[in-house]
């Protein structure tokens, strides 16, 4: 399974919606692929806007499960990514597992 990493967290909820949309198309389209794809961004997003936290210090606890449960991790190179701490501390995670990590562009940049 493959661990889409991608920047979420803005004061700017607009910014946290475009990241998210990013996140799902990126993880439908390795699925699509058939790959078996999770993105914490995908999952937490819906839950965040029900009124649960969006920052990493809430999540870090269920990503490192959910990244013991991987092969391999996907940093998607959304503006931010180099900025954001979800992003370093799953990469270091990641890194603690022996797991791959390749940088991927947004569905959006690859095809135009």
């Amino acid at each position: 399974m493959i661990y889409v990493a991608s920047p979420y967290s803005h004061p700017d909820a607009a910014v946290r919606t475009a990241r998210y949309d990013a996140a799902r198309r990126h993880a439908a389209r390795l699925v699509r692929d058939g790959r078996l794809a999770y993105s914490p961004i995908v999952h937490s997003h819906p839950l965040a806007e029900l009124g649960l936290p969006g920052d990493w210090t809430y999540w870090a606890d269920h990503n490192r499960h959910m990244l013991a449960a991987c092969d391999a991790m996907v940093v998607l190179a959304l503006p931010g990514w180099q900025e954001s701490r979800g992003v370093d501390a799953e990469v270091a995670i990641a890194a603690e597992l022996g797991l791959p990590v390749r940088f991927e562009a947004p569905d959006e940049a690859r095809h135009g």
